[in-house]
């Protein structure tokens, strides 16, 4: 089975940004690609981001572009996924739909956050303080060991055990998220296959005519009600194939923020993944 060299990607899309025709055929295709195209999508939102898509049967890396999509940034509510992946495997929640965790009683600007939660239903409205609680559950040693048994990121969980991916040292790049989200697609992840199979079920679906998309959310600044960055990852499935991706981009303006998803099915078409 194909891995993802994260190095040896980004030296190809390096190559193709300086001579795109020329460098993909004399390095190596068709494993990368930059599509000017989808960096244009972007500026017709009136924003900058990246977008990078691995398109997993013909080992295909399009992205926009070179440098942002090999650029760290705080991962947010992203972190869900690998977070409720170390929260079941650990055994700090048993079941994704049984297990329940009580509403502290504090009323915050999300509507959705002030109730219980399963861990499902937490994924769904992306319920910081619910990740909060699970993390510190969790503990800073298990945290520690998980992320760099997983390769999520720079493995930096600085800045506090419930903080680390909000504002504190945690940094992943598009790049990197794919790499990892493929392992949890194909169930090759180091940890039990039960685990990532509830993952995989929870992660919120969004139907696109004949293709469906799972992928999670992110913000920068939501929890503080000042979003500065957005993410969407995840994948595409259409009939037999995956499409896995990593979306970024600046929120200007408060549409930014669900320009997310339309901006990311937009890509995908341009890349024929849906």
């Amino acid at each position: 089975m194909a891995v993802i060299d994260r190095r040896r990607i980004l030296q190809l899309l390096a190559a193709a940004s300086v001579a795109p025709g020329a460098a993909l055929a004399e390095v190596a295709p068709p494993r990368s690609e930059i599509r000017p195209a989808l960096a244009k999508l972007f500026a017709d939102a009136d924003t900058e981001g990246t977008f990078v898509g691995y398109r997993t049967d013909d080992y295909l890396i399009i992205a926009s572009d070179t440098e942002r999509s090999g650029r760290g940034q705080l991962p947010a509510s992203t972190f869900k996924v690998p977070h409720s992946l170390i929260a079941l495997d650990c055994g700090v929640v048993a079941d994704p739909d049984q297990d329940i965790f009580k509403w502290d009683g504090v009323t915050r600007d999300f509507p959705g956050w002030n109730k219980d939660h399963t861990l499902r239903s937490a994924i769904a409205v992306s319920a910081v303080p619910v990740y909060q609680e699970i993390a510190r559950r969790i503990g800073a040693e298990r945290m520690q060991r998980y992320l760099t048994l997983l390769d999520y990121g720079n493995h930096d969980i600085g800045g506090g055990i419930d903080q680390f991916w909000l504002r504190g040292a945690l940094r992943i790049d598009p790049m990197q998220q794919i790499d990892f989200l493929d392992r949890l697609r194909r169930g090759a992840l180091p940890v039990a296959a039960r685990s990532q199979a509830w993952v995989r079920d929870i992660l919120p679906v969004t139907p696109v005519g004949d293709a469906v998309i799972r992928a999670k959310t992110g913000l920068l600044g939501a929890e503080a009600g000042k979003p500065t960055l957005g993410w969407l990852v995840g994948w595409a499935e259409k009939g037999g194939a995956a499409t896995v991706f990593a979306l970024n981009l600046d929120i200007r303006e408060p549409r930014h923020v669900d320009d997310r998803m339309a901006l990311a099915q937009r890509c995908l078409r341009e890349i024929g993944a849906i």
